[in-house]
């Protein structure tokens, strides 16, 4: 068995890696598919000035939002950012920086960065704040606007299941961002539900190929929190 990418915790993955002023994508939707014991170990590391890539910036207390309440986030690179009132209140007293972006755009930058593109044009945002101070250009008569690829010093991943190379697999919703952005980190960490051996997981089903992840950690258990309960009123029992 490779054990040269198995960790024995969060922390143990991250204790060489992490450092004041770092760029970070962190996979994830909301409380979907985020990388909490990841984010925990950036938290318990106490680094600062971090720069953020993230869809949003958590929820109170949970996910990226516990860098917000203690201060160690700089900057946030998303898309998202309606469900943290810290956040919030940080960001209108210009406390921490940020880039938004529309979701797609959001998404392509971060496939590029991966990809080894660095630029890219598209329609998204042309004649809006989005596309000020960035070139445009024409093509078949309509105007886009050019976006950079982006990459960062590390990634944090939640998946499903991978097998001890590295290889990854993502359920459902939870794959979300977190493909796009195992390949954009110089480093990739990767939290994982279930590990097993090379050839335990379908090759056709493999959705990151174990070249694009250094590290893995097998979490003992998961807490999957739910952002928003939404449900129907049961229906009434009608007795006879």
């Amino acid at each position: 068995m490779s054990v040269r990418k198995i960790h024995s915790s969060a922390r143990a993955a991250l204790a060489d890696v992490l450092r004041d002023d770092m760029t970070i994508m962190s996979g994830g939707f909301g409380l979907c598919g985020i990388p909490a014991a990841l984010i925990d170990a950036v938290l318990e590391s106490g680094v600062r000035g971090l720069t953020i890539i993230s869809n949003n910036p958590g929820t109170e207390g949970m996910g990226l939002g516990k860098l917000f309440k203690t201060r160690q986030v700089r900057k946030l690179v998303c898309s998202y950012a309606g469900e943290n009132a810290e956040f919030a209140r940080q960001y209108m007293a210009g406390e921490v920086e940020v880039e938004f972006n529309p979701q797609g755009t959001l998404a392509e930058r971060i496939r590029a960065g991966g990809a080894g593109i660095p630029a890219f044009y598209t329609r998204t945002g042309v004649g809006t704040v989005i596309a000020e101070g960035k070139p445009l250009a024409e093509f078949d008569g309509k105007l886009y606007v050019q976006e950079r690829g982006l990459k960062a010093d590390l990634a944090i991943v939640h998946a499903w299941k991978a097998d001890t190379e590295g290889n990854l697999v993502y359920r459902m919703t939870a794959r979300n961002f977190n493909p796009m952005m195992a390949s954009a980190g110089a480093l990739t960490v990767a939290e994982v539900e279930e590990l097993v051996e090379p050839g335990g997981i379908d090759p056709d089903h493999i959705v990151t190929p174990g070249i694009f992840v250094d590290r893995l950690v097998l979490l003992d258990n998961v807490d999957k929190q739910i952002e928003q309960r939404t449900v129907r009123r049961r229906a009434a029992v009608v007795e006879e």
